[in-house]
């Protein structure tokens, strides 16, 4: 599938598909793949499924892929045919996520405004794609983060047991969906460092941002947007909360019982499209 030819107006986005855990990875194991997203998920490989959603989304530009190199993409027929086409590039990849966003930085054609998402999230589709970026184009903020309410994924998926950001309006959960308006907010990545994962690992927010979020978000004394923008001043940004009301948007393939019930669900979408 083409790119439609106004793309150079859209976001870039970049896939974030390179191994931290390697062999040891329990899906890629599961799967007999040296990576992750390089497993098949109901009959098709998970990088392939992300690709697919962003050209189906019609709202995104070049799409890189930052994965450890071409030999490995090139191993998915698909994949190896958007490589030859020019439909997706190849991105650096560094020794940390943080690292790795910057070196794309500098490669990327253009690099600004960015969309990042990664190359597990195999639920997302098109319409949770449009949503974000419809809101990032609406707002004003250097950076944005798309977030869904914990009620909205426990009503369709009860048994996923996300780790949520419990603040003082709720229960929240990252849709590893972000993107970036300028070269200014790449100071955002810090959200990257140490792999992110504040839900499960808060005490990481005080390497990346400080004593003060950290307050704010163990003892809830802030909002979402609150605590975001404490955030951003932190790092002499401006950001927006971008809210996805699609209960799978938070729903990435980090491990096996997330991809039993990412399995489940593409099948149950398959079947209904019958």
């Amino acid at each position: 599938m083409s790119k439609s030819k106004n793309s150079a107006t859209r976001p870039t986005v970049l896939v974030l598909a390179a191994s931290r855990s390697g062999a040891d990875d329990p899906v890629a194991r599961l799967k007999g793949t040296s990576h992750k997203c390089l497993a098949p998920i109901d009959g098709v490989v998970m990088l392939e499924r992300v690709v697919q959603a962003i050209l189906d989304s019609d709202v995104l530009g070049q799409i890189y892929v930052s994965i450890e190199s071409e030999t490995l993409l090139r191993s998915v027929p698909a994949l190896q045919s958007w490589l030859d086409e020019g439909v997706i590039r190849i991105a650096p990849v560094c020794n940390n996520l943080a690292d790795s966003v910057l070196a794309a930085a500098e490669m990327m054609e253009p690099a600004f405004p960015m969309v990042i998402t990664t190359g597990d999230n195999a639920l997302h589709t098109p319409e949770i794609l449009q949503d974000f970026v419809g809101q990032f184009n609406a707002q004003t903020g250097d950076a944005a983060a798309g977030f869904t309410t914990a009620e909205t994924v426990i009503a369709d998926f009860p048994e996923v047991g996300l780790a949520y950001h419990r603040l003082k309006d709720g229960g929240y959960s990252s849709c590893n969906l972000y993107a970036f308006r300028s070269d200014k907010a790449l100071t955002a990545v810090k959200i990257f460092e140490g792999g992110g994962q504040f839900g499960k690992r808060p005490m990481r927010i005080i390497k990346a941002f400080g004593i003060s979020p950290f307050i704010l978000y163990k003892f809830k004394l802030a909002t979402l947007d609150q605590l975001l923008q404490r955030i951003a001043r932190n790092l002499g940004i401006s950001a927006d909360v971008i809210m996805l009301p699609y209960s799978y948007g938070p729903i990435d393939v980090d491990n096996i019982s997330f991809f039993e019930i990412s399995e489940r669900a593409l099948a149950t979408r398959r079947l209904d499209k019958k």
